[in-house]
């Protein structure tokens, strides 16, 4: 069994682990700085993209078919 031979190996692990711990000296370390940084560049880059992909973006509404150029867009065309 596998499984029983990897619990063992961690009961036997834990308890050495908690002499040595101390809470107040517990830090991310370089390892977490790294992940941090690498996940900060990579929204930096999306919200450039983000920003690109905007900027080409066209807003202006094509006009309804039936209503006239003059016509204000939103504002429905009066007969008379």
């Amino acid at each position: 069994m596998p499984d029983m031979s990897a619990h063992q190996a961690l009961t036997q692990l834990v308890p050495l682990a908690a002499k040595d711990f101390d809470p107040n000296k517990v830090t991310p370390g370089v390892l977490g700085f790294i992940v941090f940084a690498v996940m900060a560049l990579g929204v930096w880059m999306l919200l450039k993209s983000m920003n690109r992909h905007m900027n080409r973006v066209n807003f202006e509404e094509a006009p309804e078919p039936g209503t006239s150029p003059q016509t204000a867009p939103g504002k429905a065309a009066t007969q008379e």
